[in-house]
């Protein structure tokens, strides 16, 4: 049987900032009960007025790190970092901690201070406590994550040596009691990933989970009766089966031994599922992957959800790939499609970009979101309003493009934050009137079929949500035309291979655009793209190196399968029988991680002179005029 290993998180140097000591303060106030607690009803999670929950979920680790502090502080400040997760549509923060941080020698570091000046001379939990009131104030709510017991590393059961059941205990009843009365604060994840030696329905009070999630779950319930109690499921060695999963993935054990808790309807089950980024598993291969997968799913903890058992949250998952031809950008995508098609709840992993295994939301400069993974979560993100309850209309999707092929236009856009679905609107004159051609699209991406090549057809999308429909987006138009051969016409690109080497960390393509009409052509209606794969989800960086009509007239822009070309007015005209002269691109992720161009639909390193080369796409004002798409 294999064995699952845990992510690793690549912890950068740190700049230790000087800290002063304090021992874990009493805590706030113990007040009444949360003016909007949880609890659940059925697989639900609902408010205090029996509302279900809207959640968009994010962990941001650190805490349960020897820096005693959310990760990121060493470049930004607490609330800049709130904000831009409030902006991108979260209000629920998975916040993973260690007891460690609870011990009187443990002070918060890697923090700027003079970026955030409010958390100097704090000690852990009061860095916590300000987490909580600034996160309260933007809506967002907050459930506390034992990640480990102490700083060094994750541990098989939910105590150590060092760290005894009893500690874990109470300081679980410690945080509950600090944070009664504030409902920003909504439960506990009692231990992140039990696995080895952790069993469940044993009986064995030394390794059996099951039965240490009710001890605890009781305790924290004893003193904070509106939290909800948190259980993830374990690696292997539950009675009745053995077989093994992720570790605190395998839930099979809640069929026959359910965890009980003593206050009804506040328990919800927790899974984490990983592709193979963070370790292989054999599923990954079977030939019907990833079709197999919510098979898979169902039978280790899905089943909880769909037979009412309890709510499910799906509280790790995530990777560096986002695409649909690499197993791992299989792999998460249909994860997500699962989640929302079965309405589970979720906190992604991570906002971080230092866990090594996964990379975060945030790019390695902790400030640039990662928009192919949004744009995969935008599938399943809910539409908040306030602090997470109703919904408000989505706002017009941007970024819309049309791409003309055979009797077909491809249509993309951006997503827009709140949207469920969107819209596709299709006309014959410019400005409308428009018929919708496709109603409830779930992705942002839409190909429109059987058209007459040589029309010119005009588009706009809107988004949509449980609250209504937005206003248009810009308006753009395509002209289908015959394909399957390169179109023939005037204007003709030619390719040569700057860079032959198909496995170093850059991409040298260089063009040459030839006119051979009889009239000049204005480079600034061209647009000229070359096919490529990023092999994972950085962002790209570009440069033209030399271009006889200037490097500062040709722009980039970068789409999941190639890089556009445009130019500005200043790049003037191609004259009649003339050409653009050579047009060097250089390309590069943004960590310089090395490509794979083997496969790359544009690349020919044979071609080391300039040649005609067809798999080289030209648009003049959005018509395709060279080369086959792939």
């Amino acid at each position: 049987m294999f064995k699952i290993l845990a992510k690793t998180l690549l912890i950068g140097s740190l700049v230790v900032g000087a800290m002063g000591l304090g021992v874990v303060g009493a805590g706030t106030q113990q007040a009444k009960a949360a003016a909007n607690y949880y609890h659940t009803s059925g697989n639900k999670i609902v408010d205090s007025a029996g509302k279900p929950a809207v959640f968009n979920g994010i962990n941001w680790f650190g805490f349960e790190t020897a820096n005693y502090a959310p990760h990121g502080l060493w470049t930004r400040s607490m609330d800049d970092v709130l904000d831009q997760m409030k902006s991108h549509g979260y209000n629920l923060i998975r916040l993973p901690y260690s007891n460690q941080m609870f011990d009187s020698g443990s002070a918060a570091n890697g923090i700027d201070y003079a970026k955030n000046p409010d958390l100097n001379g704090l000690t852990p939990i009061q860095i916590m406590d300000k987490l909580v009131d600034k996160a309260g104030a933007r809506g967002m709510k907050i459930f506390l994550d034992r990640h480990r017991p102490d700083s060094s590393g994750q541990s098989e059961l939910w105590y150590t040596s060092a760290y005894s059941e009893q500690r874990w205990i109470d300081d679980w009843k410690m945080l509950a009691t600090r944070y009664n009365g504030n409902d920003t604060v909504i439960g506990g994840d009692l231990h992140n990933e039990p696995h080895g030696t952790a069993s469940w329905g044993t009986g064995n009070q030394a390794t059996d989970w099951r039965l240490a999630a009710e001890r605890a779950g009781n305790a924290i319930l004893s003193v904070n009766p509106n939290w909800l109690i948190i259980v993830e499921g374990i690696e292997k060695n539950v009675q009745g089966f053995s077989d093994s999963y992720w570790w605190g993935g395998n839930l099979k054990g809640v069929a026959n031994y359910p965890v009980r808790l003593n206050v009804p309807n506040q328990l919800v089950y927790s899974a984490h599922d990983y592709g193979p980024g963070v370790s292989n598993q054999t599923w990954f291969s079977d030939p019907s992957f990833p079709n197999n997968m919510p098979g898979i799913w169902d039978a280790y903890w899905g089943y909880i959800s769909k037979q009412n058992i309890a709510p499910v949250i799906v509280g790790e998952f995530g990777g560096r790939g986002v695409d649909l031809t690499s197993v791992e950008g299989k792999w998460q995508n249909k994860l997500v499609d699962y989640i929302g098609a079965n309405n589970l709840y979720w906190t992604y992993w991570c906002l971080n970009p230092n866990s090594g295994d996964t990379g975060g939301l945030l790019l390695d400069d902790w400030t640039t979101w990662n928009a192919p993974k949004q744009t995969m979560l935008d599938k399943i993100m809910q539409p908040l309003s306030g602090g997470g309850g109703g919904t408000t209309v989505p706002a017009a999707p941007t970024g819309l493009t049309a791409t003309a092929g055979d009797a077909k236009v491809n249509l993309s856009w951006s997503a827009s934050a709140g949207a469920s679905t969107y819209h596709v609107k299709r006309a014959t004159a410019s400005g409308g009137p428009y018929t919708t051609v496709a109603a409830g699209v779930t992705g942002t991406s839409y190909t429109d079929q059987g058209l007459t090549n040589g029309t010119v057809y005009y588009y706009a999308v809107s988004a949509a949500n449980s609250a209504g429909e937005s206003a248009n987006s810009a308006a753009v138009s395509a002209t289908p035309t015959g394909g399957g051969s390169t179109p023939i016409g005037n204007l003709v690109v030619q390719y040569r291979a700057g860079d032959i080497n198909a496995t170093d960390n850059q991409i040298k393509p260089f063009f040459n655009i030839k006119n051979n009409g009889t009239t000049a052509v204005n480079l600034s209606d061209l647009k000229l793209r070359y096919y490529f794969s990023k092999d994972g989800s950085q962002s790209m960086e570009s440069w033209i190196d030399w271009a006889s009509i200037g490097v500062a007239n040709i722009q980039r822009t970068f789409n999941d399968t190639y890089v556009e070309l445009s130019f500005t007015s200043a790049a003037g005209s191609i004259q009649a029988g003339g050409q653009t002269g050579e047009i060097q691109l250089r390309m590069a992720k943004s960590d310089w991680s090395n490509f794979d161009e083997t496969n790359d639909y544009s690349f020919d390193p044979t071609k080391t002179a300039f040649a005609d080369w067809n798999k080289v796409t030209l648009y003049q004002n959005g018509t395709l005029v060279w080369g086959v798409e792939p």
